[in-house]
């Protein structure tokens, strides 16, 4: 290398010296990072910020963008979950379609476990205990009183006028009833509205739920969302008091910026920046302040549907992870 910048120009000569010091600075972007175990142990934490009910926020600190994402992958991808995957329609009277009706059934998110049960062999084989959950829907809508003359309340003038996911009976297949209770394993909430009914409409459908991962389909991720953001670094560059400090605070997301006791704008955490660059639109503020991001530090936000708590998905993404990584040390061994 030394001999071959010998012979370039000066331009490129300077590009690559630059190019040598960002990466000496383990600049991420410019360079590619040697990997070494022991620096990422020393390196790698793992900090919950809040956990509430299906909610997972958690700090990734010390990893390259790559092992994140790959979390993030995981998570909606190859995590698997329990969704409704045939549906047999039998009678279906409504204005809904068939092919419509049994998307929006497929949707429904279930509550069972999915380490308890093991994936479907073949798709033809008959359903079991052990790789199946069978459901069944069946009602029809009716007037409640046929004398009533009251029309603007359709729930007071007909019976089963709106279709909910609470409707859905479980079937037990095989020994299931001695292992499982229908509150474990039926729709997660209730209260999904499948459809509006009129007298002489009628739902007589079977549906069949089976394990599955979310590279195969969406209905089969157990998270609703899994995202990523690289934590916000906010430094002021010289002291701004006054009217000045005031309009700085309204420029970041609230609680970024404070203001003390002597009128002076102060970071009070940057972690819920948006980033929006709106104090450049103020040329007297433009030189205040740097905005930059953490590169090795992912403030991560995991909601799950309820099947599984997220930070149990999280563990199994890890272990889908770890399954793939020995899969792969195995085929460069010839093993």
């Amino acid at each position: 290398m030394p001999e071959a910048m010998e012979r370039l120009p000066e331009k490129p000569r300077i590009y690559l010296e630059e190019y040598k010091l960002k990466q000496d600075a383990n600049d991420y972007g410019l360079a590619d990072d040697f990997w070494d175990f022991e620096r990422f142990k020393r390196q790698l934490q793992i900090v919950v910020v809040r956990y509430e009910e299906n909610e997972l926020e958690f700090d990734m600190i010390g990893v390259s963008p790559a092992i994140a994402n790959a979390f993030r992958r995981l998570m909606l991808s190859e995590v698997p979950s329990m969704a409704i995957e045939k549906v047999h329609i039998y009678n279906n009277t409504s204005i809904i379609q068939d092919e419509v009706l049994a998307h929006r059934l497929g949707l429904i998110p279930l509550k069972a476990d999915p380490r308890l049960f093991e994936y479907k062999t073949n798709e033809g084989d008959a359903a079991n205990a052990q790789d199946t959950l069978e459901f069944e829907l069946k009602v029809k809508c009716t007037k409640k009183n046929k004398e009533s003359t009251e029309v603007t309340n359709n729930d007071s003038m007909y019976k089963n006028h709106s279709i909910y996911s609470g409707q859905i009976k479980w079937v037990p297949v095989g020994n299931q009833a001695s292992i499982y209770k229908e509150a474990d394993v039926g729709p997660i909430d209730d209260d999904i509205l499948i459809s509006r009914m009129r007298p002489g409409h009628e739902f007589d459908i079977k549906l069949f739920a089976v394990k599955g991962v979310g590279k195969d389909h969406a209905k089969f991720s157990p998270v609703a969302t899994a995202s990523y953001r690289l934590l916000p670094e906010i430094h002021l560059k010289r002291p701004v008091v006054g009217n000045q400090a005031l309009l700085l605070q309204k420029c970041f997301s609230p609680g970024v910026i404070e203001i003390d006791k002597d009128d002076q704008a102060y970071v009070k955490d940057a972690r819920y920046d948006s980033c929006s660059r709106n104090v450049y639109r103020y040329p007297q503020l433009a030189d205040s302040v740097t905005m930059s991001r953490v590169r090795n530090h992912f403030i991560f936000n995991v909601e799950s549907l309820g099947a599984l708590k997220p930070d149990v998905i999280f563990v199994e993404a890890a272990k889908v992870l770890k399954k793939k990584c020995k899969m792969f040390l195995d085929e460069i061994k010839g093993n």
